[in-house]
């Protein structure tokens, strides 16, 4: 799989010739190794892209998202045929012990709200009230600690009053990229030859990423850290390309240094393994640097 995020926020034709994307635009011609592109951004409407990338890109498993006309994540590209897919591997996911998944789950809550408390107290926010509801929490979370602890969190980490329910220029911020997340740990489900849309907890028919969903979960307070240490009024191109290079950003996973785009890939292959009784224990273990990126731009055209 390749490292580079590629963000296209102008009119270009997108196409391909021997094993590279051309890039055309007003201001030339761009050359890029397919086998370097781990994420293809197309933040416009007004780019073109041949059947011919497209079907090379998805061969080498490289996320196409596509934008609208407000520049929102509106779609991605989903390989139907990994190369090892097969149908053992779809009955082993049919059939994953109901046990290990809520134990999965809670382990996932778990390492979400300790990384949202972590964020508050990198943000030197009181953070005792939230600890109080975390040790409240249960297997499989049927209490709902999480929702209990996102209604006090939100608040604390941008302004007091603030929901994730309005239309604020920070939820669309959170939104855009809470769905970089989702795209990158659906692309290493579907590597792994699993179905993005059977989950351990999220259950919606409606949503193609249940299993996605599920495993994001601990990585979102990336997202809202780097989102609290910027001030912007408008989600400006630099704000979506800043939320674009966080995969690059380094971080602390299970013990070890790593980049979020490297830890993903670690996370994902550990709790398949994890339910598929492979691995006895699993372990999510995230934590956050105390420093921001003031610069994330990567391969922009």
């Amino acid at each position: 799989m390749g490292w580079r995020s590629i963000i296209i926020t102008q009119h270009a034709k997108l196409s391909y010739s021997s094993r590279t994307m051309i890039v055309q635009t007003n201001d030339g011609v761009n050359q890029i190794p397919i086998d370097d592109i781990s994420l293809l951004l197309i933040s416009t409407t007004q780019a073109v892209i041949t059947t011919a990338l497209i079907s090379e890109l998805s061969k080498k498993n490289v996320k196409i998202i596509f934008t609208d006309d407000t520049h929102k994540p509106i779609s991605e590209t989903y390989g139907y045929y990994p190369n090892h897919r097969s149908a053992g591997l779809l009955r082993e996911q049919l059939n994953w012990e109901i046990g290990r998944s809520q134990v999965l789950w809670t382990k996932v809550v778990a390492s979400k709200l300790i990384n949202q408390i972590n964020v508050l107290k990198l943000q030197n926010v009181k953070t005792s009230s939230l600890e109080d509801e975390l040790n409240k929490l249960e297997l499989n979370d049927i209490t709902n600690r999480e929702a209990v602890i996102a209604r006090k969190y939100f608040p604390l980490l941008f302004e007091d009053g603030f929901s994730r329910r309005n239309g604020s220029v920070i939820n669309t911020a959170l939104n855009y990229g809470y769905s970089i997340l989702l795209s990158t740990i659906n692309q290493e489900i579907v590597s792994n030859g699993y179905l993005t849309y059977i989950g351990i907890h999220h259950d919606n028919e409606e949503n193609q990423f249940n299993l996605a969903s599920d495993l994001m979960e601990p990585f979102r307070p990336i997202v809202d850290f780097w989102l609290a240490n910027k001030k912007f009024n408008e989600l400006t191109p630099d704000v979506k390309y800043g939320l674009v290079e966080l995969l690059s950003l380094e971080i602390k996973y299970n013990g070890k240094n790593t980049l979020l785009r490297n830890a993903i890939t670690i996370h994902v292959r550990n709790c398949l393994k994890y339910l598929l009784n492979k691995e006895q224990n699993i372990k999510i273990e995230m934590e956050l640097l105390d420093e921001v990126p003031n610069h994330a731009i990567n391969d922009n055209v």
